[in-house]
């Protein structure tokens, strides 16, 4: 992970789109099967929509059915943190940028092999680069 970022709101007013905003500075949610992302089969890395940090990888994407894009583990280990959410009357874990402090969606204790972990993002949080391929096959 890259140093961390500190902006003001109005910074990030000036750099993300009001969709976006919502969802990575007031902790918003798209709704399930409209982001872009949710059922993409292109390879590529996930990078975070407010700062570009990697995220995740396309090698550990699968279709869950919950209508987000969900992966099984991020691309390393420090690129996500995560803490308790209570926001709608229940106990939740949030995942948020480590570098840049955005929203990004929840993990839930219900995915696949090897690490049981859903990583539900909102496809308005990340913005997938193509140019980079996981697992070393880049241009």
């Amino acid at each position: 992970m890259t140093d961390k970022i500190d902006k003001t709101e109005a910074e990030w007013r000036k750099t993300l789109s009001p969709e976006q905003y919502h969802i990575c500075r007031e902790n918003g949610t798209e709704r399930a099967f409209t982001g872009e992302y949710w059922d993409t089969k292109t390879r590529g890395v996930y990078r975070c929509v407010a700062c570009g940090e990697p995220l995740f990888s396309s090698m550990e994407k699968y279709d869950s059915g919950s209508g987000w894009p969900s992966f099984w583990q991020p691309l390393v280990v420090d690129a996500v943190e995560t803490e308790t959410d209570q926001s709608l009357g229940m106990m939740r874990t949030e995942v948020h940028c480590a570098r840049c402090g955005s929203h990004l969606g929840h993990v839930f204790p219900d995915g696949p092999r090897p690490t049981g972990q859903r990583y539900c993002i909102n496809s308005l949080s990340l913005e997938l680069d193509t140019e980079q391929l996981p697992g070393g096959d880049n241009p």
